[in-house]
C-alpha cells in the first residue's frame, strides 16, 4: 500500500524554524522525484520545493529561496523540508508529493501556522 505520511508541522513564531518530514512506503522511493507543496486557505496549491531522485538537484519557489531547504534520505525513504526564518505568509497545509503526472502520489498534509 502506497503511503506518504507528513509530520513536523505545528505553531511557530515568525522568524523561527521548523523541519517537516515525509515518510514513504509501498513504492520504490529512490526512483521518484519528491516535492513539497503548500496550500493556504483560499489559495491554490503551490510548489514549494523539489528534489531529484539522488538528492543532487533541487529547485525552490522564489518565495522560499534562501530560507527553506529540501533534502532526502533514500535509505530511510524520507524527504525533509527545513524551514527557517518563517513568516506568517508561510502559514499553510504542507503536502508531500511523489513523482508527477497521472501516477503522482500525495500525502495528507501537515499544518504549519506562523503566528506570534
Amino acid at each position: 500500500q502506497v503511503q506518504l505520511v507528513e509530520s513536523g508541522g505545528g505553531l511557530v513564531q515568525p522568524g523561527g524554524s521548523l523541519k517537516l518530514s515525509c515518510a514513504a512506503s509501498g513504492f520504490t522511493f529512490r526512483s521518484y522525484v519528491m516535492s513539497w507543496y503548500r496550500q493556504a486557505p483560499g489559495k491554490e496549491r503551490e510548489l514549494v520545493a523539489a528534489v531529484s531522485t539522488t538528492g543532487d538537484s533541487t529547485n525552490y519557489a522564489d518565495s522560499v529561496k534562501g530560507r527553506f531547504t529540501i533534502s532526502r534520505d533514500n535509505a530511510k525513504k524520507t524527504v525533509y523540508l527545513q524551514m527557517n526564518s518563517v513568516t506568517p505568509e508561510d502559514t499553510a497545509m504542507y503536502y508531500c508529493k511523489a513523482g508527477g503526472g497521472p501516477s503522482r502520489m500525495w500525502g495528507r498534509g501537515t499544518q504549519v501556522t506562523v503566528s506570534s
